[in-house]
């Protein structure tokens, strides 16, 4: 992984009508331990690692890099989105580019805190990098991942077989980035 290129980091935080954004603290560490050892965040990701080899793996405080967020609501982390950019890349469409990549524990999904997260990170992107393509790969298999790629405004390039399972990768430039209205809060 190479940084983004030329990026203040970190960003000041960034509040959504619902989230705040911002880097990883050492009080992350349990939700870090949750999310990477989470067998149903993990279904399309390779399988979860176990808890008590990311006990004495995980460092007390989390790595601080460019383009990695964390996501919190009320206080407490729900998910990571990641912003980063692989110098080498297993499809020459996505080489070179910002790849977004997104967890979210499972007490998070389905009350739309992906989109408005995502959203918010691409916003800074696109303000940060303008004018920079911005990569997604997911399993066609994940449909959820899917929806949330259509609604930020990925297109497809190409699908390809890759872990034994059919992927599929959007690109998304600030041209065809989607603002995206996040839904209101259920009663």
């Amino acid at each position: 992984m190479t940084d983004l290129g030329p990026v203040t980091w970190p960003p000041a935080p960034i509040a959504t009508e619902r989230l705040v954004l911002r880097e990883p603290e050492p009080r992350d560490r349990a939700a870090f331990i949750e999310l990477l050892a989470s067998p149903e965040v993990h279904t399309y990701l390779g399988g979860p690692r176990p808890r008590d080899e990311l006990e004495r793996e995980l460092p007390e405080a989390p790595e601080r890099w460019p383009g990695s967020f964390i996501v919190h609501l009320g206080g407490a982390m729900i998910g990571q989105i990641l912003l980063r950019r692989a110098p080498v890349h297993q499809r020459p469409a996505a080489a070179g580019k910002a790849d977004l990549g997104y967890l979210f524990l499972p007490r998070a999904w389905g009350s739309g805190y992906a989109t408005e997260a995502c959203a918010a990170a691409l916003e800074w992107f696109d303000g940060a990098l303008p004018g920079e393509p911005v990569v997604l790969t997911t399993q066609t298999a994940n449909v959820g991942s899917m929806h949330l790629a259509a609604k930020l405004g990925f297109i497809e390039v190409e699908r390809f077989q890759a872990w034994d399972a059919e992927q599929w990768l959007g690109v998304r430039s600030a041209r065809n980035g989607v603002r995206v209205t996040p839904p209101r809060p259920r009663p």
